[in-house]
């Protein structure tokens, strides 16, 4: 008597969160799991992180503005439809895991900030906000600095 084998084939690789194993959403996620009680559970959209993040990163003096001309132009004209979200989404990116957050800005200095010391203090703002509002940990804030405003240019 022949026994028959039968083959799957394998499954795709999954990017896995480092801390809990649980698989990690590439892209901007619909949502994670925030919180689970017997009484319900609380969802946080990746939105409000791609907002909290953009919110926080204007904040610190010597940004000027955040995302590239195109997206800027864009985000412009978003802010006048309802729902459609706009400038403070423009120019940050988000990539929303079960407990964890990447987040990447694109920013426009104003001229004579220091670049570096700039990008510390919005790293730094951006993480204690998204981290204080959502309980996520932000492992990294990418930031490329695009182009730098000119005092003629106001």
């Amino acid at each position: 008597m022949a026994q028959s084998k039968t083959e799957t084939a394998p499954a795709p690789a999954l990017k896995l969160d480092p801390a809990s194993g649980s698989p990690v959403t590439a892209g901007p996620a619909p949502a994670r799991l925030g919180d689970e009680t017997p009484q319900g559970k609380t969802t946080i959209a990746s939105s409000v992180v791609q907002k909290i993040a953009g919110v926080a990163a204007r904040e610190v003096s010597g940004v000027h503005a955040l995302g590239d001309g195109l997206s800027r132009a864009f985000g412009a004209i978003r802010e006048h439809i309802p729902g459609g979200g706009g400038a403070m989404s423009a120019g940050v990116a988000v990539e929303v895991g079960e407990k964890q957050a990447v987040i990447d800005l694109d920013i426009v200095v104003e001229y004579g900030a220091s670049i570096l010391d700039l990008a510390r203090a919005v790293r730094r703002n951006v993480i204690t906000a998204v981290e204080r509002m959502t309980g996520l940990e932000v492992v990294e804030v990418n930031i490329a600095v695009n182009d730098i405003q000119l005092p003629e240019n106001e």
